[in-house]
C-alpha cells in the first residue's frame, strides 16, 4: 500500500520542506482514509513513514482509525527518494505480508506507476495522471518476499481518495 501524506502547508522562504506540517483539510483528510482502510480490512503489518512532518502526522491520523497501532518505523530514504530507493526499502522487509509506504510525490507516484501491470483500467490512469494528496494506492503483488519486488509485477486492487470517497457517499 502506498499513501500519500496529507495536504500540507506551503514553505515560507527560509522554511525547511521536511518541517511542513498539515492544513485544515489534511487533518480531515488523513482520518477519512484511515477509516476506510479499517472498514475494508486494509491494515498494514508494517508502516513505513518518511521523517517529515507532514507524512508522521498523516499517519498519526491514519493509524488512530485501528484499534490496535500497526508497528511503523521512521525511514529517512523515503524523503526525496527515487524508486530505486523505494524498491530497496521495501525489499528490505522481506516477508511482511501487509506493507504501508506514507510518503511523497513524485516518487509514490512514479513507484505505483511503474509497479502497476493490471488491475481496473480507469483507475489506472487516474493514478497515471496524478496521485493526489491522502491518496492511497493497494497493489496485490504475488510475492511472498519483497526482495523479489519488480517493475510491472503487481495488480492494481484499489485507488482512493478522501475526495472519492466523499463523492460516493453523496
Amino acid at each position: 500500500m502506498l499513501l500519500r501524506h496529507a495536504k500540507t502547508e506551503r514553505a515560507n522562504p527560509g522554511d525547511r520542506d521536511r518541517d511542513r506540517k498539515l492544513l485544515k483539510r489534511g487533518r480531515a483528510d488523513a482520518p477519512v482514509i484511515g477509516a476506510y482502510m479499517t472498514r475494508h480490512g486494509l491494515v498494514p503489518d508494517l508502516a513505513i513513514v518518511s521523517p517529515a512532518t507532514r507524512a508522521q502526522e498523516t499517519w498519526a491520523l491514519v493509524a488512530a482509525a485501528w484499534a490496535k497501532t500497526p508497528r511503523m518505523v521512521t525511514e529517512a530514504r523515503i524523503y526525496n527518494a527515487d524508486t530505486t530507493t523505494l524498491i530497496s526499502v521495501i525489499g528490505e522487509t522481506r516477508k511482511t505480508p501487509a506493507l504501508l509506504i506514507v510518503g511523497h510525490n513524485p516518487s509514490l507516484h512514479d513507484l505505483a506507476v511503474q509497479l502497476i501491470a493490471s488491475g481496473d483500467v480507469a483507475a489506472r490512469e487516474r493514478i497515471a495522471e496524478n496521485l493526489p494528496t491522502s491518496g492511497l494506492v493497494v497493489i496485490d503483488l504475488p510475492l511472498d518476499d519483497w526482495a523479489l519486488l519488480r517493475a510491472q509485477s503487481g495488480r492494481l486492487e484499489r485507488f482512493v481518495s478522501p475526495r472519492e470517497i466523499a463523492a460516493a457517499t453523496e
